[in-house]
């Protein structure tokens, strides 16, 4: 099957390396905390079942994990894409595939200019799998799969050879992009997250505590929805202006099979994923702040929503609704 190295172990990294590892691939991985990892990775999925997975190397040297890999998967957030590839690119061998399960935090920027010319590039457009760690190191749940996959390849030109493995290692279809601007471009995360958050918490001040942890999905309201359509419109007014092919990122009414915010929020309700998912808050006292040192807020406003605002800017396009809910977000961090 061939030697898949995993790079970060968070959600994603936990549930591909299992999952990969469970189809027969060799999986080694590369994280800053070898010493709470164990050799076997146990996920249990949206069926009812459980699938261990083997890893066979864990280091945090490069040197141990990256020469002898057929191919490379960061499962990083935003701000460790940069070093991670600075560290990797002195043991890669020639050819051999480096990629990011997230691209929409700059994967595809920062890897062609660190990494040589002849290093194919990959990325996804949307997460293979809704992913959520149990214990870490040792346990995750795999909640929810994709149908099939989008994914942009750049610098080779075997990029159905590499679909096909990709496809084949994570047992989903996957569909080439025309351009890497395809997969680093989306209206998920960096618009779906950060307009949910603004709805929330704009109004929030210092002293203020909320009663209850909030539902990050299923407590979503229409003035949420209505702000994602809004920032949405903006975004494909950017699309429209850089080689990105028509219908190649479906605009989130699309996406989500809705018409209007109200539908939107029905949907959003309905999907079972995403039941369970909180709100990034954090306890004090007998009731709960936001979290402005969350994912949520230190990867989608800084590696996500920035890029799309660095693009309108470059391209002359106003964006109001994306640069209101930009600088809240950046004002928090």
């Amino acid at each position: 099957m061939g030697t898949l190295t995993i790079c970060g172990g968070g959600n994603l990294g936990h549930v591909i390396a299992a999952f990969a590892a469970h189809r027969g691939y060799d999986v080694q991985l590369l994280t800053r905390h070898p010493e709470r990892w164990s050799h076997d990775i146990t996920i249990d999925t949206p069926e009812g079942t459980t699938i261990t997975g083997h890893i066979n190397r864990i280091s945090n040297q490069p040197s141990d994990v990256i020469p002898q890999a057929d191919i490379i998967l960061l499962c990083l957030p935003g701000y460790g894409i940069a070093d991670c590839l600075t560290a990797i690119r002195p043991h890669l061998a020639t050819g051999t595939p480096v990629g990011s399960v997230v691209s929409s935090t700059g994967f595809f920027f920062e890897a062609l200019t660190k990494l040589s010319a002849s290093t194919p590039l990959f990325g996804f457009q949307r997460v293979p799998f809704i992913a959520r760690v149990e214990d870490y190191g040792h346990s995750a749940h795999l909640l929810g799969y994709k149908p099939s996959l989008s994914m942009a390849v750049e610098q080779t030109e075997q990029k159905e050879h590499l679909a096909t493995i990709i496809s084949q290692m994570l047992n989903t279809p996957v569909q080439l992009l025309g351009s890497y601007y395809e997969a680093s471009l989306t209206n998920s995360n960096p618009l779906l997250h950060t307009s949910r958050l603004y709805s929330m918490w704009h109004t929030w001040h210092d002293g203020m505590v909320y009663p209850a942890q909030s539902r990050f999905y299923a407590d979503w309201t229409d003035e949420a929805s209505q702000l994602l359509i809004d920032m949405d419109r903006e975004f494909f007014r950017l699309l429209a202006v850089l080689p990105v092919r028509p219908g190649s990122i479906p605009t989130i009414l699309d996406y989500y099979e809705s018409s209007d915010a109200p539908s939107l929020t029905r949907k959003l309700h309905s999907i079972q994923a995403f039941q369970d998912i909180l709100s990034p808050m954090t306890k004090v006292g007998d009731g709960y702040v936001p979290d402005f040192q969350s994912r949520y807020f230190t990867e989608d406003f800084p590696y996500g929503l920035a890029i799309v605002r660095r693009l309108m800017h470059e391209h002359h396009i106003e964006a109001p609704h994306i640069e209101r809910v930009y600088q809240w977000g950046i004002n928090h961090l």
